[in-house]
């Protein structure tokens, strides 16, 4: 994981890029940060004592998951006759990519990029990050949730929508810096346990994100509309 809420920052940022579709930015946002998801698939394992190999970067960072996850949307869409499900299909497989793509380029470790298909790709093989620099990059993933949490609030402020949930974004903020705080302390100060008590703060946390996203939808979709302009199906 490049740091969840940097995958989130990015694909806030591509906002002004992408044309005014209903749902398509949200898609891009939720599919930069739901790879990671499968973490929860490696804590399951981890609980119940089972091999976890083969769960992260794998099923989740795959091109043909992207394919299969736009044409399952495309289906829906004309199913229901509702383009905005094809606009949120290709906004997830946008921005699954995304977050392939910066794990590829900012992380020392490789991605299954064609699974089930054989397909390790690591560009970073041969290099090995000192052990403080692994320890902390799993704090800092709080930071940086925090960081994603403050770009859709001064962005919901700016455009003055979804204004009813600012308060309450401004203390996931607060209580993201203080976690990153905790944890930036006992990532070097606790020999054993801290992996445990580490993923299930930032399997929440990656909730959370997901969850703020689909609440402040029109903040992100809003932001990326031209002045004057409306969203098309």
């Amino acid at each position: 994981m490049a740091q969840a809420g940097i995958h989130g920052l990015v694909s806030m940022a591509v906002r002004r890029w992408t044309p005014a579709r209903t749902w398509l930015i949200l898609g891009i946002v939720l599919g930069s940060l739901l790879p990671d998801a499968d973490n929860l698939a490696v804590a399951v394992a981890t609980l119940t004592k089972s091999p976890t190999e083969g769960l992260h970067r794998t099923f989740t960072h795959s091109l043909i998951t992207i394919a299969a996850v736009m044409a399952l949307f495309y289906l829906v869409s004309l199913f229901t006759k509702q383009p905005h499900w094809i606009n949120l299909g290709i906004g997830l497989g946008v921005g699954i990519f995304l977050h392939v793509l910066l794990d590829l380029i900012i992380w020392f470790d490789g991605v299954s990029i064609l699974w089930p298909i054989p397909s390790w790709l690591n560009l970073w093989s041969g290099v090995t990050p000192p052990v403080w620099w692994v320890k902390l990059m799993l704090p800092v993933e709080l930071f940086f949730f925090a960081l994603f949490f403050s770009g859709m609030y001064f962005m919901a402020r700016r455009q003055k929508s979804d204004l009813d949930y600012i308060n309450k974004l401004r203390f996931w903020i607060g209580l993201e810096i203080l976690l990153f705080i905790v944890f930036l302390v006992l990532a070097f100060t606790l020999s054993k346990g801290f992996l445990t008590i580490f993923g299930a703060v930032y399997l929440l946390s990656l909730g959370l994100a997901v969850g703020v996203t689909i609440r402040m939808r029109t903040t992100i979709e809003m932001d990326m509309k031209p002045i004057g302009a409306s969203l098309q199906p």
